[in-house]
C-alpha cells in the first residue's frame, strides 16, 4: 500500500498541537526533558554516562539481550565463546551510548556537534549532482549522529516509521530536521511512489535494506553464511529510476575523537536484474559494513526472524544469555 500521507520537510516542521499537553503525556514529557538535560553534558560525560547504561542493560536476561546474543552467535561462530560474549557485552555498551547520542543529534547545536565529525569521500557524492542517488547504509547504533551529520550538508531525503506516542512522534521529528539543511524530506516508511519521485527527480535518498521485513517484498540472500530474509527493493529502485547506489558508513571512533562518515565509490554494475544476484550483493556490503565495527552494529533486532522452510527458529532456542 502506498502512503497517502504527506512528506515532512526541513521548511515544514511539525507544529506543536494542544493534545499533546494533555494528562497522558506528562510522563512522556518529564522523561523527554530529563534526557534532552543531561544532553548538556560534557561529551566525554556522556559516553561513561552511556557505557554506565549500556553495562546494566547488558547485566538483565532481556529478551533483546537474547536476540542480540543469537545474532552474534550466528554471524561469527569462528568466535569461541568468550569471545562471543566480549562482543555482546561491548555492543550493549554501544547502545547505552547510542542513547545519549540521539539527543546529540536531536538538540546539540552543530557548533557543538560539526567538529566530531571527520568526513571520508564525499567527492563521490559530489560527482553525482546530476542524477539520483540511493545511500545506502545500515543500522548502526550511530545512525542518528550519522543523519545529522549528513542532512546538515546535503540535501537527503529518508524514510521513517511514525512512533505509536504521538509527543515523542512530536520531538522525534523536530529532532531529525534540527540539523537538516532547507529541502530534506521525510517520507513514511511505505511511501513507495514518494521515493520513486524523490530519485526520479535526481535526489539524495538514504535507504537501509539490513532488516527482516518479511518475504512478501524480498527473498532470501546468504548474510554471514546464512540465509537471510532480503528485501529487493534497492535493486528495483535504482532500476525503475536510473538513481546510482552510493555505500555509505559510519562509525564511533575511539578515545572520543568523534566519528567517521565515509562515503564509498558508487556500485558499477548494479542493479543485474536478477533478484538473487542484486540482494546478494547488498547483503556482501552489509556484512562488510558490520565487520568494520561489530559492536556497533544492531544486533538486538532479529535479523534473521524469517527462516526458509524446514529451519529452526534461531530465537527460540534454549541457549542462555549470561
Amino acid at each position: 500500500m502506498v502512503s497517502l500521507e504527506p512528506v515532512v520537510m526541513k521548511s515544514h516542521n511539525p507544529n506543536f498541537e494542544a493534545r499533546f499537553m494533555h494528562p497522558r503525556y506528562w510522563k512522556t514529557w518529564m522523561w523527554l526533558a530529563l534526557w534532552r538535560l543531561i544532553t548538556l553534558l560534557p561529551y566525554k560525560v556522556l559516553l561513561m554516562l552511556g557505557k554506565v547504561i549500556g553495562l546494566i542493560l547488558h547485566k538483565l536476561p532481556t529478551r533483546r539481550k537474547h536476540i542480540a546474543c543469537r545474532n552474534i552467535q550466528t554471524c561469527f561462530p569462528e568466535l569461541d565463546n568468550k569471545a562471543q560474549k566480549l562482543l555482546l557485552r561491548a555492543n550493549f555498551i554501544s547502545m547505552g551510548i547510542a542513547l545519549m547520542e540521539v539527543g546529540m543529534a536531536w538538540w546539540w547545536p552543530k557548533s557543538r556537534l560539526n567538529p566530531l565529525i571527520q568526513l571520508q569521500g564525499f567527492e563521490h557524492l559530489e560527482k553525482l549532482s546530476h542524477r539520483g542517488v540511493i545511500l545506502l547504509g545500515i543500522h548502526y547504533t550511530t545512525l542518528e549522529i550519522g543523519a545529522a551529520a549528513i542532512t546538515g550538508m546535503i540535501e537527503v531525503d529518508g524514510m521513517y516509521k511514525a512512533h505509536k506516542n504521538p509527543v515523542f512522534e512530536f520531538v522525534q521529528l523536530r529532532g531529525r530536521l534540527n540539523h537538516a539543511v532547507d529541502g530534506c524530506r521525510l517520507y513514511t516508511h511505505n511511501d513507495v511512489r514518494g521515493t520513486i519521485k524523490s530519485l526520479k527527480s535526481e535526489r539524495v535518498l538514504w535507504y537501509l535494506p539490513d532488516q527482516d521485513y518479511g518475504l512478501s517484498q524480498g527473498l532470501f540472500a546468504p548474510l554471514f553464511g546464512i540465509q537471510a530474509a532480503t528485501v529487493y527493493a534497492t535493486a528495483r529502485l535504482a532500476a525503475k529510476t536510473g538513481a546510482v547506489v552510493v555505500p555509505v558508513n559510519f562509525i564511533r571512533l575511539p578515545k572520543a575523537e568523534g566519528y567517521r562518515i565515509s562515503v564509498n565509490p558508487p556500485l558499477e554494475n548494479f542493479p543485474t536484474g536478477d533478484d538473487l544476484e542484486d540482494a546478494t550483493s547488498i547483503n556482501k556490503i552489509v556484512e562488510q559494513f558490520i565487520r568494520l565495527q561489530p559492536d556497533q552494529y544492531l544486533w538486538a533486532h532479529r535479523r534473521f526472524k524469517n527462516r526458509p522452510e524446514g529451519e529452526q527458529d534461531i530465537y527460540n532456542l534454549t541457549t542462555k544469555t549470561k
